[in-house]
């Protein structure tokens, strides 16, 4: 038996819960973060979402899993890229989440 065969006996709406929780969870923070003007920390949480989005194509039979799964993943990788952009530019002061970019004073 190949290892973690036995997730072939969980039923697929279980898979599909899953997913669309992840999906609410990522919608929720996308939306809290375009409110609070914090856009990079939206935009990566907009991808999370459009992520989970993806992986039911597949449990739902309208994509193969290599397919699905790839364009997921993508999704996945530079959603949290921008998160972790965002947090660290919010951590590092170099700009904060919620707050334009302050324009330099000429000759500074």
């Amino acid at each position: 038996m190949p290892l973690g065969a036995f997730v072939n006996a969980i039923p697929a709406p279980v898979f599909l819960l899953v997913h669309l929780v992840g999906f609410l969870a990522g919608a929720f923070f996308a939306y809290r973060s375009f409110e609070g003007e914090a856009k990079l920390f939206g935009w990566g949480f907009s991808l999370y979402a459009i992520a989970e989005i993806v992986y039911m194509t597949y449990h739902l039979d309208w994509t193969v899993v290599l397919f699905a799964h790839t364009i997921a993943e993508v999704l996945d990788l530079v959603g949290f890229g921008l998160i972790f952009a965002a947090a660290a530019q919010t951590v590092l002061g170099t700009r904060t989440a919620g707050t334009p970019r302050r324009a330099e004073a000429p000759g500074a």
